[in-house]
């Protein structure tokens, strides 16, 4: 009888990437660090998401936009190629 192992654990970035892709839209540092609370991370502040969507972005899983009238820079989930049917 073998023993089931457990899931890997996913680190807070993979978890908030995870969250961005499944819910969409344009993301704030303030929106990611009320999407944190309800997360396995709820302590996180608004520091650790506005450096969490810096380093997705860095990463290539985001792009960054910065407004230039409210000087404010946003995110959104890069989209992936879509292949055309054969």
């Amino acid at each position: 009888m073998t023993t089931p192992q457990p899931p890997d654990p996913i680190n807070r970035r993979d978890w908030l990437l995870a969250e961005i892709r499944r819910t969409g839209g344009v993301w704030t540092v303030r929106r990611a660090e009320a999407v944190m609370h309800a997360s396995p991370w709820p302590t996180s502040k608004r520091n650790t998401a506005r450096k969490d969507l810096r380093a997705l972005a860095a990463r290539g899983a985001l792009v960054a936009r910065d407004n230039e009238i409210t000087k404010r820079r946003t995110y959104t989930p890069k989209s992936l190629p879509r292949r055309a049917a054969a």
